[in-house]
């Protein structure tokens, strides 16, 4: 991948996260601390900043050094999950991934954040979207298609009780209600999705 073409994929990932921070945030006060959509847009502006320098990296030392600075700039429960995400890709992505290696990655990296957040899919978390985009990634889906397996895994968050985070802490009152972590990632896939297939 070129240097530019990185810094396009910043880009469109930064541009999403702030076109949608007020959005993350109504979704986090309703069952979680209300934080999300703001520290998800200072840690992706943060990424923006140092776009041209992680550009210049190898795919996969471009998604490690995109990942520690989510860890270092988002905080909260989200900073650590989301850099585990881009830290395990770019641990396990060959430089040259072709559809196959980026599926590898992916599931390795789900199983990561899986870990860290001592969570699994069907809990009402950002996994609940992963496992979608991975299962889509590995049956030849269409970047559109993957994009739009995430939307509708977003929206299955709606009826499911939290098991894990701080809207767990509701039990019974977490139903009803969109996961922040579960948009804000199908808006990642989405921006991704997108922007790649214009490259």
């Amino acid at each position: 991948m070129a240097a530019s073409d990185f810094s396009r994929l910043i880009a469109a990932a930064a541009d999403t996260i702030a076109a949608h921070a007020e959005e993350l945030t109504a979704l986090d006060q309703a069952i979680g601390d209300g934080d999300h959509g703001l520290n998800m847009k200072r840690g992706f502006e943060a990424v923006r900043a140092e776009a041209d320098a992680f550009a210049a990296k190898p795919l996969p030392e471009a998604l490690k050094a995109v990942g520690t600075k989510l860890v270092m700039t988002v905080g909260g429960a989200s900073g650590p999950l989301f850099g585990t995400l881009f830290m395990a890709l770019g641990k396990d992505l060959p430089a040259a991934p072709d559809r196959n290696g980026l599926t590898v990655a992916l599931g390795k990296a789900i199983e990561a954040v899986a870990a860290r957040g001592k969570s699994q899919p069907g809990q009402k978390t950002m996994l609940d979207v992963l496992q979608p985009v991975y299962e889509a990634l590995a049956q030849g889906r269409t970047a559109t298609e993957i994009a739009n397996a995430a939307d509708k895994a977003a929206e299955a968050t709606v009826p499911m009780k939290a098991l894990r985070g701080r809207a767990s802490f509701l039990g019974e009152r977490s139903i009803g209600h969109m996961d922040a972590g579960a948009r804000s990632t199908a808006l990642l896939v989405r921006a991704v999705a997108e922007t790649v297939e214009g490259i």
